[in-house]
């Protein structure tokens, strides 16, 4: 048997809490337009990039951190990875009309195919995956 051979391709940033935001869904854009998801799956890149602020956004705010963002490309798959510095997991929260937060992980959680939180001994870090353009939908076909 040969040999599995896997290409990614990958790129990683920090994004500090004065100006991350804004600075890293640019950056996210940047790199999407250079995949051509911009012009082959616009709706899918713009959930990636809105997904990207949320991510930072929380490690802004609930980590007290700059956030560490890593996009990886395996032609398959396009994981956003955001690191921060809390060791403290997210708890997904109620909408609630009189606290404009707490609404992060449920835009991510409809936007992406999956996400998952990893505890790890210097923080979290919290990825979403999107499964590539011309792929077919993980999620078609199942109930849920």
């Amino acid at each position: 048997m040969g040999a599995m051979r896997i290409r990614a391709t990958g790129w990683a940033r920090s994004f500090p809490v004065s100006g991350g935001v804004r600075a890293g869904r640019q950056w996210a854009r940047k790199h999407l337009d250079d995949l051509g998801w911009t012009a082959q799956v616009p709706d899918t890149a713009d959930d990636v990039v809105l997904t990207v602020s949320e991510l930072i956004t929380n490690a802004h705010i609930h980590g007290h951190s700059s956030a560490q963002l890593v996009l990886l490309w395996d032609r398959r798959y396009l994981y956003v990875c955001v690191h921060d510095s809390s060791s403290e997991l997210p708890q997904p929260r109620p909408p609630d009309a009189d606290r404009p937060g707490g609404r992060g992980l449920a835009i991510i959680d409809t936007l992406a195919d999956d996400w998952r939180t990893r505890a790890q001994t210097d923080g979290k870090t919290i990825t979403a995956c999107f499964h590539a353009p011309g792929q077919p939908d993980p999620h078609a076909g199942t109930e849920g």
